[in-house]
């Protein structure tokens, strides 16, 4: 027997008796995107190396340890599987010149992938949606993108998730908070473990969001960026908070949340959850103001996030949110004569826009209305040799113990919308 196959680890494949429910959710993000006007932009998986190195940032986890990366042997290109969706739609909004004619705002949804510790809510090739909105420079399309997420999990079926936001100022404010925050963890260099001794001078602020027990009180009692903001970075933070008030979205101030990725600046944000250990952060974004002309585009202010789709899936089957993907009727049938009706009443109910499965491979009336059952079918519809002939249906209502009768052929559609 030849060897089987397996997936790749951290590559998973999801299942038929778990698609009903991601279709679902990514139905209800389509649409609540929809709700506010965000449009969809389809992205390669695969872009430039350097398009996450110089946008992500060179001192980020994802490039320096998570990033599929690899040199084209046909070309020599430097290419990688796209880690994250922004860098990418940046791109594209700087290669397509999407913004000459106005702001945009804009969604995509599919695989991401990173070398990371496999664990729960926590793969290699995972999934997001994302949106991002070019052109805005007011906070009121930060809070826009808060309450969506918001409406989203509403309808979803999601509660108890709370929102956690943080203002991480401009440029020139970080690099100097920067300087003050490298000269205090200099003084407790005996507290630091290796990753923060390793980001110390390449990345300061990433300390601030080290989970590490031994450092939290070190960080906590830390410099706050916050208090060293200038007048319009705390303009802009009241005016998101005062727009998320009026919406009724409530919201944390997390002055240790910084986010990962090197192009935010001013507002940053996360959806968090405690059912999910230590995978708690569900959504997450902010502002990167600076990444478009980073990445070879003129000035333009940018606010995005993404969501991640796993976890959330596990979230909706934490608070028992189903769904359903079976057809509206199986057709059960026995005989010759009624195998050869079978197909042609099933595409007249399809050209009528049922979903229809015709039970296939024989068996007896017992064996195929198990099967009806099991598909999730409402109704099932019998023909035997005699209903053939008769040119009749019987049908049978399979979920709400309605009675079964026998109808005609021609009135089956009928019966069925009745």
């Amino acid at each position: 027997m030849a060897d089987k196959f397996q997936s790749i680890k951290g590559f998973y494949d999801i299942l038929p008796d778990n698609t009903a429910l991601w279709q679902k959710l990514e139905d209800t993000a389509r649409r609540v995107l929809a709700q506010y006007g965000y449009r969809n932009i389809r992205l390669p998986i695969v872009e430039p190396t350097g398009l996450f190195v110089r946008g992500v940032g060179e001192h980020t986890d994802i490039v320096e340890k998570e990033m599929y990366a690899w040199t084209d042997a046909l070309n020599g290109d430097k290419l990688a599987l796209r880690p994250e969706g922004t860098a990418g739609c940046v791109r594209a909004v700087v290669e397509h010149s999407l913004t000459y004619n106005g702001p945009q705002r804009l969604w995509y949804m599919g695989p991401m992938f990173r070398h990371e510790n496999v664990q729960k809510g926590r793969q290699r090739q995972f999934h997001q949606v994302g949106a991002e909105a070019f052109g805005y420079d007011g906070p009121d399309v930060d809070a826009e993108q808060m309450v969506m997420l918001a409406r989203l999990w509403r309808e979803l079926g999601i509660a108890d998730v709370e929102l956690q936001i943080n203002t991480i100022g401009d440029a020139a404010e970080r690099a100097a908070y920067r300087q003050s925050l490298i000269a205090y963890f200099e003084a407790h260099a005996d507290l630091l473990d290796e990753d923060a001794k390793r980001r110390l001078h390449a990345n300061p602020l990433r300390i601030l969001d080290s989970k590490n027990p031994r450092m939290q009180d070190m960080i906590n009692a830390a410099p706050k960026l916050f208090d060293v903001l200038g007048d319009d970075s705390r303009q802009h933070y009241q005016g998101l908070c005062r727009l998320l008030d009026e919406a009724g979205v409530a919201y944390t101030l997390n002055t240790r949340l910084v986010r990962g990725l090197d192009y935010y600046n001013r507002t940053v944000f996360e959806w968090v959850t405690t059912k999910l250990g230590a995978q708690g952060t569900i959504a997450g974004g902010g502002r990167y103001d600076s990444l478009v002309e980073t990445l070879g585009g003129k000035p333009t202010p940018a606010c995005g996030f993404g969501m991640g789709m796993e976890r959330v899936f596990l979230l909706m089957q934490e608070y028992g949110v189903t769904a359903q993907d079976g057809p509206d009727v199986y057709l059960v049938n026995a005989g010759e004569a009624a195998g050869r009706v079978a197909p042609r009443l099933a595409e007249q109910l399809r050209n009528a826009g049922l979903a229809v499965t015709v039970h296939a491979g024989g068996g007896s009336f017992k064996s195929q209305m198990k099967k009806a059952d099991g598909s999730g079918a409402r109704f099932a519809l019998i023909i035997g040799d005699n209903e053939a002939a008769d040119a009749t249906v019987v049908i049978k209502p399979l979920r709400d113990g309605g009675e079964q009768r026998t109808v005609a052929q021609a009135d089956v559609l009928a019966a069925l919308k009745g």
